[in-house]
């Protein structure tokens, strides 16, 4: 379980979530998240609102794996704006293969939590549309 950490650095708190969505500890993955926040992942898979959807959400995906592994590129953009490339990968449960994927995924964060997700699959197109909304809340 990660250490609680009192830091409102958005690098910090991703990677500590990002270390309790490792280790399936969803308790302390939702400390990380506002409780109105908002997952979106449309285009590939939905939209969530509010922390007890987004948890859903998170252990529905990684319950379908029996062995889950991410790495994260992280670059703060300032502003409350972070964004990250994400390799996920793992084996689906009860499956002998694997799966591996890049996502770019934007978090805005607001007094220490994160208030929105947005899951896009064309990183490029991601981080020009992540240093559009850091420029946007400056």
């Amino acid at each position: 379980m990660p250490e609680k950490s009192t830091t409102a650095d958005p690098v910090e708190r991703w990677r500590l979530a990002s270390e309790a969505l490792s280790c399936r500890d969803f308790d302390g993955l939702m400390r990380f998240f506002a409780p109105d926040a908002v997952w979106d992942a449309a285009a590939a898979i939905g939209r969530f609102q509010g922390a007890a959807a987004i948890r859903g959400h998170l252990e529905d995906w990684i319950g379908s794996f029996d062995d889950y592994g991410a790495q994260f590129e992280d670059q703060y953009l300032g502003n409350g704006v972070l964004f990250v490339v994400a390799s996920l990968g793992g084996r689906p449960a009860h499956g002998t293969g694997r799966v591996q994927e890049r996502r770019a995924l934007t978090s805005t964060w607001a007094g220490g939590v994160i208030v929105q997700v947005t899951a896009h699959t064309d990183i490029d197109e991601a981080r020009a549309a992540a240093e559009q909304l850091a420029r946007e809340r400056g």
